[in-house]
């Protein structure tokens, strides 16, 4: 006699297989899509730095035009020269030099009378006035006199993109006026002075700062009134800045 097959249970539950792939499926689509609407700007920039450099130094290898190849970003640049830093460095040293050239030049009488000192070097161009020759005592009105020497100063700083800083510096003895009640506001009103006039003549405003120190940076000791007088000085420092503001 033939035994009775046994009957097979239905499963009811085969339907979350199904689902489960399809939710694997949809997860994967979303990831996909994700990637490539996504772009990291620091990554593409690595990449293409990478790219520019292999090309250059492989230049066989650089797709022709019209080949048919497309990608959908911009064409790279390939650099065709470098500047390195010593070149730059030589480059700017002359510039401060031509600059100091200039300055001396305009300036001579008062270098050779041992008032004015003109130095270069890599950190720019800096010229010392001593302030008898600009100022009256605890005054910070410009004399008429060496006023048409900074005004033909100022025509050489104004045809170069340089920052210009001009210092006030006074000596140790202490100054007690309703106009200036220390040597602080007597150094900063000195250093202003010069500013305001290269300002009227050529000079952009954005390309200048006005500093006083009052006796805080002496040149000199204060024992005697020759070492005094050194102290008692307006500097004016052209410098090359790596971010230049142009007129």
């Amino acid at each position: 006699m033939r035994a009775k097959k046994q009957e097979d249970h239905e499963n009811h539950e085969r339907w979350l297989v199904s689902y489960a792939d399809f939710i694997t499926l949809l997860f994967a689509f979303f990831v996909v899509m994700y990637a490539i609407s996504s772009v990291n700007e620091g990554k593409y920039k690595t990449l293409s730095a990478a790219l520019v450099k292999a090309f250059h130094n492989n230049p066989d290898q650089i797709p022709a035009m019209g080949s048919g190849v497309q990608t959908g970003l911009d064409p790279i640049p390939v650099p065709t020269a470098e500047i390195t830093t010593e070149e730059g460095d030589a480059v700017q040293n002359e510039k401060m030099r031509e600059i100091a050239d200039d300055i001396l030049k305009v300036m001579e009488p008062l270098v050779k009378e041992g008032q004015v000192r003109v130095a270069q070097s890599r950190a720019g161009v800096s010229v010392e006035i001593n302030a008898g020759v600009l100022f009256e005592a605890g005054q910070a009105l410009l004399e008429k006199k060496p006023v048409e020497v900074l005004k033909a100063v100022a025509e050489v700083v104004a045809k170069v993109p340089e920052m210009i800083m001009v210092e006030g510096h006074t000596d140790n003895t202490p100054i007690n006026s309703p106009v200036y009640p220390s040597n602080w506001e007597l150094s900063s009103a000195r250093a202003s002075s010069v500013v305001r006039l290269f300002i009227e003549n050529g000079v952009a405003p954005r390309r200048l700062t006005a500093m006083g120190y009052a006796d805080q940076r002496p040149v000199a000791s204060n024992d005697t009134n020759e070492e005094r007088a050194k102290n008692r000085r307006v500097t004016i420092r052209i410098e090359p800045d790596e971010n230049k503001r142009t007129d």
